[in-house]
């Protein structure tokens, strides 16, 4: 909105700030801190007051977490409404990509409110059935796949290689649907321990901000050998956003948490950094920085296929990071571990774009 307003101004006086994407991601990151800063208490008393005794612990989890009985979860409408207002405020709105990424953020925010709500109100962890949720998540991804394909070529980018690439053709569509639903999915099945999933989805925004931006400028896109995307360097203000938002989210969150994200939060945050990472032409660079999260999704689908193969079980207990729980190591520990490989991640993922 005040980039419209600057641009109707003609960009002058202080007005001309508003003109540099690298000033409106700071702000951005700034605007969605201070306002989950300010709203969180109120959001946090008011999960704890309508939803009584919180989100359900498994029974069969980890014993340590039952002590975490009684904290609220939908943390993740907090997230949603910061990162939405500053977007909104400092974005340019009439960048397709933006309402691509905003469709995305918002639509897997509602699918999970649904089932956080269905898990608080039937007091159960099941929430709403998985199909149905896929089917749903598949249906937002796919009109936002339709807008940023308009705007981007259907070609799969390879990293590591100058202007390498795969002609999916049509294809690319159920690929790029299929990127935001699996990046929602795998940050939602991070999100198991205090500030497991947050951290590692502010690295990974910080890497993509530089990605977008680079990306969205042709003399850097020429020097690089990486694929120019008109308009994409707009996202590094969402990933800024997307940032400001997690910080003021992990103050509350960190250990020990006074409100859980709940699949309100990791949906909307994983899906859009996986319509980022498509409207970017980064996707497979989105597998290395966000390996952590890739890493948690892969330790289920093994867990699940081998366990229904042979009836033994690979890891202790699915997702990963409960398997090092239950081979002794402290909550803390594994965060704070989980923390420094997203980080090491995020590094290998960056120097993708020089190393080719």
């Amino acid at each position: 909105m005040l980039y419209l307003i600057a641009q109707w101004l003609e960009f002058e006086g202080l007005a001309n700030l508003v003109r540099y994407q690298t000033f409106r991601a700071g702000a951005s990151l700034m605007t969605a801190l201070v306002i989950g800063l300010i709203i969180g208490p109120r959001f946090i008393s008011m999960l704890r007051v309508r939803q009584g005794k919180g989100q359900p612990i498994r029974e069969d989890g980890p014993q340590t977490h039952l002590a975490k009985r009684g904290t609220p979860t939908m943390g993740g409408l907090m997230i949603l409404t910061s990162l939405i207002l500053a977007m909104l405020l400092w974005m340019d709105l009439t960048n397709p990509f933006v309402w691509a990424c905003l469709a995305v953020t918002v639509g897997f925010g509602i699918i999970g409110f649904l089932d956080d709500y269905d898990k608080v109100t039937k007091r159960s962890h099941k929430g709403v059935p998985g199909r149905v949720r896929l089917l749903m998540e598949f249906a937002v991804a796919g009109v936002a796949s339709w807008i940023i394909v308009s705007q981007i070529s259907t070609n799969l980018y390879v990293p590591f290689l100058s202007d390498r690439y795969i002609p999916l053709g049509p294809f690319y569509y159920v690929f790029a649907a299929f990127i935001i639903v699996g990046a929602g999915n795998a940050v939602n099945l991070t999100d198991g321990l205090d500030g497991l999933a947050t951290m590692p989805v502010i690295i990974a925004a910080g890497a993509f901000a530089i990605i977008a931006y680079l990306a969205g400028r042709v003399d850097f896109t020429t020097y690089l050998g990486i694929p120019y995307v008109p308009r994409a360097g707009e996202l590094a203000i969402l990933c800024a956003a997307i940032m400001g938002a997690g910080l003021a989210f992990l103050w509350f969150n960190a250990p020990p948490a006074a409100v859980f994200m709940g699949d309100t939060g990791s949906l909307a945050l994983g899906g859009a950094l996986g319509a980022i990472a498509v409207a970017a032409h980064h996707e497979i660079v989105l597998g290395i920085v966000g390996g952590l999260f890739v890493m948690e999704a892969l330790s289920v689908i093994i867990q699940v296929f081998w366990f229904k193969r042979t009836g033994r079980r690979i890891f202790r207990m699915a997702p990963i990071h409960h398997h090092f729980e239950q081979k002794g190591w402290a909550e803390s520990t594994v965060v704070i571990r989980f923390w420094i490989v997203a980080i090491v991640l995020a590094v290998i993922g960056l120097s993708t774009l020089k190393l080719r």
